[in-house]
């Protein structure tokens, strides 16, 4: 893999991972909900998934998935029916007033249930299988190693994904200032949830070429 072949896969997935998605907006939404320090095991475990994905198309796997029958559709629709639901469970998440008692205040996710929460919402997305198969092969120079120019590019994928989940954290650590009162909260789940459900049923136009 060349310098110029590297450069230009870093440019366009800094532009398609900054793009709003549903990972984007599940840190956004924790990042509101639980501060910065506490998203970052919704962050590792959205990473992880993404990284799975990339590994699993560099073996090969995606592509082998993808040519068995049905298979691609079972995802589709498992992906559709979770992103539904976590728009649901946004949609009807409790808030609370700042001065309720602690016994009143929801329970807090573990971070394991964070981190899986977070893999969940990645792995769920038949649209990243679909990416990897197709984009990661075009910058592989098949007179080469291809092992090195497959760590090369998803070293390169994590690192850029990760740096746009920190900003994405940020972002709601600085939005959750401006609705801390329960009625604005309300409206962001509202809003979050809607979004949720507009990813999923977007997947049913998701068709592999």
């Amino acid at each position: 893999m060349t310098l110029h072949a590297w450069s230009l896969f870093a440019g366009a997935v800094f532009l398609l991972s900054g793009t709003p998605g549903p990972n984007m907006l599940h840190i956004l939404s924790r990042s509101v909900e639980m501060g910065v320090k506490r998203c970052t095991a919704a962050m590792a475990g959205c990473l992880a998934a993404l990284v799975t994905i990339l590994a699993a198309s560099a073996a090969g796997l995606t592509t082998l998935l993808l040519a068995l029958p049905g298979s691609f559709e079972v995802l589709r629709y498992a992906g559709m029916a979770y992103l539904i639901f976590l728009g649901i469970k946004a949609w009807r998440s409790r808030v609370a007033p700042l001065d309720v008692g602690e016994a009143e205040l929801p329970a807090t996710p573990s971070i394991l249930a964070l981190f899986r929460g977070g893999f969940a919402v990645g792995i769920s997305n038949p649209k990243a299988i679909l990416f990897a198969a197709a984009f990661l092969p075009q910058f592989i120079d098949p007179a080469l190693p291809k092992a090195p120019q497959f760590a090369v590019l998803v070293g390169t994928f994590a690192v850029i994904e990760m740096g746009w989940y920190a900003v994405y954290a940020w972002g709601g650590r600085s939005l959750s200032r401006h609705i801390a009162r329960p009625a604005v909260k309300r409206a962001f789940n509202r809003a979050s949830g809607v979004i949720f459900i507009g990813f999923g049923l977007a997947l049913l136009k998701t068709r592999p070429s």
